[in-house]
């Protein structure tokens, strides 16, 4: 173990006492006051909270995430790239990208793709400079799904630019000049060697951006997509329960975010791997010059 690795041992003071009594105190008040109140319904929350209409929007939920979270990686890997092209124009235009879906709010941009239809009713798609062309109705090919798809993924694509820019920044000149004298060009050195270092300062953020982007799928309910804010939603509108349906939408968004974090912690472990053997190594040699 690293020095710092090592558990410390240190004795309990009555300061720390007292912070385990308040603490405890505050935990067991909100534990008793939850259980006793009946106003939260628990009978009510536990009846829907395996209902079909509210596992089939979990399912959406969860198709939303890894759809965006996918799409958007990729494009902003491409955006990363760009912005870091010594090409003007290329990295002004990612800049530009970035600059704008990051400054604007996503709910905005969901509401306006889902209204592109305004602005482009029509769209052709076909080769530049021939009379071959697909019309495309923009209004029915933009359905609340899809929108909620482009939106979202766009919207990711922007802070993951940002992630793993800073991912590469990362790394240190000298591991590109290595690549270089090996012989490495483009894809195969981002491939072989850029990439692997840049995961234990990539990976942290974007486990987080997994965790923001499941919460935030819930502001696609605004556009009528059946995930689960909109589903239990839908029940509630009937039923008039608001809270105990809040209340298991919120309860399975926090399990889900309690999963993910499990796949999270182990891919960090696994990629610091060599970076905790670098540190000892480096500590070893220190303590032997020494």
């Amino acid at each position: 173990l690293l020095p710092e690795e090592k558990k410390r041992i240190t004795p309990k003071r009555p300061r720390d006492y007292l912070c385990w009594t308040v603490a405890i105190a505050i935990v067991g008040g909100l534990v008793h006051t939850t259980v006793t109140n009946e106003n939260y319904q628990w009978p009510v929350v536990f009846g829907y909270f395996t209902t079909e209409a509210i596992l089939d929007g979990l399912v959406l939920t969860l198709v939303l995430t890894v759809a965006s979270m996918v799409l958007g990686t990729l494009l902003g890997l491409v955006l990363a790239v760009m912005r870091m092209s010594h090409q003007a124009p290329i990295s002004g235009l990612a800049t530009l990208y970035i600059t704008f879906f990051r400054g604007t709010p996503v709910l905005v941009q969901l509401i306006f793709w889902f209204n592109i239809a305004a602005l482009y009713p029509n769209v052709s798609i076909g080769i530049p400079f021939t009379d071959i062309s697909t019309p495309v109705d923009v209004n029915a090919l933009m359905t609340p799904l899809t929108a909620a798809i482009v939106g979202l993924t766009l919207n990711q694509a922007a802070y993951m630019a940002e992630i793993i820019r800073g991912g590469f920044a990362s790394v240190h000149r000298g591991q590109y000049e290595a690549a270089d004298s090996l012989g490495m060009r483009g894809f195969t050195r981002l491939r072989h060697v850029i990439i692997p270092q840049t995961m234990p300062a990539i990976i942290p953020a974007t486990g987080n951006q997994v965790i923001g982007m499941l919460k935030g799928t819930s502001l696609v309910s605004v556009l009528g997509v059946a995930e689960l804010l909109n589903s239990a939603q839908s029940i509630y509108a009937r039923t008039y329960q608001t809270i105990p349906l809040l209340i298991v939408a919120s309860l399975w968004y926090l399990i889900m975010t309690l999963l993910l974090s499990v796949p999270q912690s182990m891919i960090e472990r696994r990629f610091s791997r060599s970076t905790r053997r670098q540190a000892a190594v480096a500590t070893a040699t220190k303590e032997s010059l020494l």
